[in-house]
């Protein structure tokens, strides 16, 4: 019971979070047109960057035993999104006004709003039908399109990083060694793209397991 409630109040404050995040971008978006679009991460980024912080615990769940879901593909996905967040968009001003950023905060904002929805009802053995569809057939298309946003953000940033140098190293002597961090990047884009297919064929294995005929019927009943 007390896993159980720790996880409800988890999962509450990450709704609360991405709820005024989605809610925030929305409003934004119909009082200001386009011009909202270029100031989101500093209108929103704060909250965002905290909310993504937090979803490592999800890891921390998985590894404890009290979150029964598959460690590797949460992991890949918390990566995704701390890797790109803070290392690519927190650390370039310049990328931070770019348009895919907004349409990533939307993306992701969207996946979690509706999943977060679902775990807090799950925790209290509530499954409506509709919405348990949706939270495992909404992420099949979205995920790769949010794959995809991350990716065009690597590649917008990667002028910046070749520009200013940023997180290249190079050692002083008698080491010959340095790391350019553009190619980092740039590798990073080939494991993301890899990520992406073993992610989608766990999606449609969760897809399958929840909501099966069998499944269906078991939580009708």
């Amino acid at each position: 019971f007390t896993m159980n409630m720790y996880l409800f109040v988890y999962d509450l404050m990450q709704f609360c979070g991405h709820s005024w995040i989605f809610t925030n971008m929305i409003i934004r978006f119909m009082t200001f047109g386009k011009d909202s679009l270029a100031d989101t991460f500093h209108s929103i980024g704060l909250v965002m960057r905290l909310c993504q912080l937090l979803s490592v615990l999800e890891i921390l769940h998985i590894l404890i035993g009290i979150d029964k879901s598959r460690l590797l593909p949460r992991f890949l996905q918390i990566t995704e999104r701390i890797i790109v967040l803070f290392v690519v968009i927190n650390s370039q001003e310049e990328v931070q006004g770019k348009y895919v950023v907004c349409i990533l905060f939307f993306l992701w904002n969207l996946l979690d709003v509706v999943r977060y929805t679902y775990n807090m009802l799950a925790r209290m053995g509530i499954y409506y039908l509709p919405l348990t569809w949706l939270n495992f057939s909404l992420c099949i298309p979205l995920y790769p399109l949010s794959v995809l946003a991350k990716g065009f953000a690597i590649c917008v940033s990667l002028p910046y990083f070749e520009s200013f140098g940023t997180y290249s190293i190079k050692l002083p002597f008698p080491f010959t060694f340095s790391i350019y961090f553009p190619y980092v990047l740039k590798m990073y884009l080939l494991v993301l793209f890899a990520g992406m297919c073993f992610i989608i064929q766990n999606l449609f294995s969760e897809r399958m397991a929840h909501l099966g005929t069998g499944s269906i019927k078991n939580k009708r009943s």
